[in-house]
């Protein structure tokens, strides 16, 4: 039982219920915890719960150019596993031209009429017609960097997230990446059909003054570089595309009689496999061998490879299944490039966790090599500077626990659920990365280059 809202949630049926046992026992125990939160004990629990936020805030302080300022930096609670939606909210809220986007957008009111203002139960059997992911996403941005409370507690867009996305369903530890994705998805998908009594062509009209030249990111197959992952777009571009798109060319070469293919695949990220020969440093620090760095992994995601036996190129002018090489090349940049590195693999029975150490650059991430057509590009606009982290602690992607790194107005914060502390940039440069967003670099700064 969810001790702030009462919804009671059955393991087995994997669903929040309001039917109650024949003696009404789940009612028994809604009303004791009620008595229990009305109880001079409990009044005198929330009176020291305050002193000590009040503590924690007046701490969180930092002195700049001579005077003290507070981090106005907030938390967001973990409601049983959470933590990997924290971390990729964290990290998002921390991209400004994407944050700012939604927080601009105006309020939708969901509820009205006898429910207003009531607490309920939530179950999937109400339907999914009075759920905005939008909405709830852009009341979580909203509550996020206000400063007026230490933690906010995401229910509304988790429960809207267990709505429209079964695979979150339940309490168990999720994969962040695999969030992330499904997340963009949603708010694309909600955002080009309107949602909430906004209409569609307002939403568009408001997407067109993002960029106007990315509505053919969407066009045909919307993917990542995984050839598994693919669904069918209508074209139109919302503010996802507009930030995190770019389209690959993919290039294969039949071995035999040298008919080349060409193909463009959109993307949201790239998935990046750490090369195998370094796959055994753990640290930076490490003896053998030299360290594994972004580039490493970026080259081998770009460089000519033969396809093996499993994945045989159908050559159209042999008109059968031949050996082949694959390449891919970047035909557009997107204005925030998003890194996900592939720290998990199956094996014959588990899925194990790649712990290596990648070393990444905080700025100027330099993109032009990778480019399909570099000299079309000015060398500025390849430059990308860090803006968040997502890292994964533990062994496994059923277990561990997730936080995020990210900068906010020149200042690092590391972001683990509800706490938020201060942190530098040798401390986010030692992280096991997980997932890089890099943004865009707009004026000319500095030289330095991965």
């Amino acid at each position: 039982m969810d001790c702030s809202s009462y919804s009671t949630y059955c393991y087995r049926c994997d669903d929040f219920v309001v039917n109650d046992t024949k003696l009404g026992l789940v009612q028994k125990v809604r009303e004791h915890l009620q008595n229990l939160e009305n109880s001079a004990f409990t009044a005198d629990r929330h009176r020291k719960r305050k002193l000590l936020e009040n503590s924690s805030l007046n701490s969180k302080l930092l002195k700049v150019n001579g005077s003290t300022t507070a981090i106005c930096a907030t938390g967001l609670r973990n409601l049983g596993n959470t933590c990997f939606m924290n971390a990729i909210l964290q990290s998002l809220s921390n991209i400004e031209q994407f944050c700012c986007y939604f927080k601009e957008l105006p309020a939708v009111e969901l509820r009205n009429g006898k429910t207003a203002g009531r607490r309920t139960y939530h179950t999937r059997s109400q339907g999914d017609n009075n759920v905005s992911l939008v909405e709830e996403f852009r009341k979580t941005l909203c509550a996020l960097w206000q400063g007026s409370q230490t933690a906010f507690s995401p229910e509304s867009l988790f429960y809207v997230v267990w709505k429209i996305m079964p695979n979150f369903r339940g309490y168990q530890q999720q994969d962040a990446h695999e969030f992330m994705r499904y997340l963009l998805d949603h708010l694309h998908l909600e955002l080009q059909g309107g949602f909430n009594g906004v209409s569609r062509s307002a939403i568009l009209q408001e997407n067109s003054t993002l960029s106007a030249s990315n509505k053919c990111c969407m066009k045909g197959i919307y993917k990542t570089n995984s050839p598994k992952r693919e669904r069918k777009e209508n074209g139109a571009s919302t503010v996802v595309t507009a930030i995190f798109g770019g389209i690959l060319q993919n290039e294969v070469n039949c071995l035999i009689c040298g008919t080349e293919s060409r193909k463009f695949d959109p993307f949201l990220d790239l998935s990046l496999d750490i090369p195998s020969q370094f796959r055994n440093k753990r640290s930076k620090n490490q003896e053998n061998g030299p360290v594994c760095s972004l580039r490493d992994c970026l080259r081998s995601f770009t460089d000519l490879e033969e396809l093996d036996e499993t994945e045989l190129y159908m050559c159209h002018k042999c008109k059968k299944k031949q050996k082949s090489t694959k390449k891919f090349w970047i035909q557009k940049l997107p204005k925030v490039l998003c890194l996900h590195l592939k720290r998990f693999h199956w094996t014959a029975y588990l899925r194990n966790k790649v712990d290596t150490y990648v070393e990444f650059p905080l700025r100027g991430l330099d993109m032009k090599c990778y480019l399909l057509e570099p000299e079309n590009r000015g060398p500025e606009h390849c430059l990308y500077d860090l803006a968040a982290v997502v890292v994964h602690h533990g062994s496994g992607v059923g277990s561990g626990h997730y936080t995020a790194y990210a900068t906010h107005e020149g200042r690092w914060f590391h972001f683990n659920d509800s706490t938020v502390t201060l942190t530098d940039e040798d401390t986010v440069v030692k992280a096991k990365a997980y997932i890089l967003f890099y943004v865009e670099r707009q004026a000319k700064a500095g030289s330095d280059k991965l």
